[in-house]
């Protein structure tokens, strides 16, 4: 009986390992977050910490109803990527009446809109309205209208490095490009996969949960706890090689990490990952029988091209990825 579980275990495992390095050889690939759950559940979740403190339902609907979509189209397998390579990327928030928010970074620009009126009422305060900006900033008005406007990347960058005193004048990368110091090269991502999968291998039991119609259901199970500890104690060695700023949490800070057994269901079709799941609520302290599913969807990008008809706006007027436009709503992202 054990050896039969230790084939079962190696071939479910397999299979999700095949899927997920399968998505680095697509050139076209969407995924899409949201929560499956009902507001009552997450209400239910929230509880009451004090009468009159429980979560709002208009709040709760927004959270049940807020989807996230990333899409990413790449000349070469995106596995092997650079950022040269990219035709376009694009990111959108929708609420339960529709988009939010969306932007595209395709060639030299950075495409963005928003439903500020929806957005408003979903946060749940009004903002603006175009007829209420000061004269000095109209520009913005096609921002607050719903209209796409599109940002020279090479100024946006421009003006956040100056915000934060970094660019050519502290050496440190030029306008346009993004400075070495932020970002991960190959090498260490390479060393923090083989980190991450040798804790998976060691903590995480999978099973196959058969399936129909050409799907299948396979069920990785673990302790949250000694999973995230074993994959932060084997890249605590790798800190150095990290960003500046990534910092990782302390053995202290690992102490209140639920100590709780978590399932993740993972579901392929033709051998291809399509969804992946995991009940929130499983984590809480008292779940109350409510169930929050967090749900990841995978497939084709959707249209990432460079909407018709933007209106231009300079970054220094747009505000940099300071401004509360950027940093709230696009940055934010």
């Amino acid at each position: 009986m054990a050896a039969c579980g230790t084939v079962e275990n190696l071939t479910a495992g397999q299979k999700v390992d095949q899927a997920v390095g399968a998505l680095g050889e697509k050139k076209s690939l969407a995924f899409e977050l949201g929560l499956d759950a009902k507001p009552s559940a997450l209400v239910k979740l929230a509880g009451e910490e004090e009468p009159g403190e429980e979560m709002p339902p208009e709040l709760a609907k927004l959270f049940a109803g807020v989807r996230v979509k990333v899409s990413v189209e790449s000349r070469k397998p995106l596995a092997d990527s650079g950022e040269k390579d990219l035709v376009g990327t694009g990111m959108s928030v929708s609420g339960p009446d529709g988009v939010l928010a969306e932007y595209r970074l395709v060639g030299d620009y950075t495409y963005y809109r928003a439903d500020m009126k929806a957005f408003g009422e979903a946060m749940g305060f009004p903002l603006p309205t175009a007829d209420e900006l000061p004269e000095s900033e109209k520009e913005l008005r096609p921002v607050l209208e719903g209209k796409w406007i599109k940002i020279d990347n090479h100024e946006l960058d421009r003006a956040a490095k100056d915000a934060t005193g970094k660019g050519d004048k502290a050496g440190k990368g030029k306008a346009g490009e993004a400075d070495p110091a932020d970002e991960i090269d190959s090498r260490t991502q390479q060393k923090i996969l083989k980190a991450v999968r040798s804790v998976v291998a060691r903590e995480v039991t999978f099973s196959d949960k058969g399936g129909s119609d050409g799907v299948e259901r396979i069920v990785a199970k673990a302790s949250f706890r000694d999973l995230l500890t074993g994959i932060l104690d084997k890249l605590r060695p790798l800190a150095d090689e990290l960003p500046a700023g990534a910092e990782l949490p302390t053995e202290e800070d690992l102490k209140d990490a639920p100590d709780k057994k978590v399932a993740v269901n993972f579901s392929l079709k033709n051998g291809d990952l399509t969804r992946v799941s995991v009940d929130l609520a499983t984590l809480a302290d008292d779940p109350k029988g409510a169930k929050v599913p967090l749900v990841v969807k995978f497939g084709e990008a959707g249209d990432i091209s460079a909407p018709v008809g933007a209106t231009k706006l300079p970054a220094g007027q747009f505000g940099g990825r300071g401004n509360p436009f950027t940093s709230g709503l696009l940055g934010g992202f």
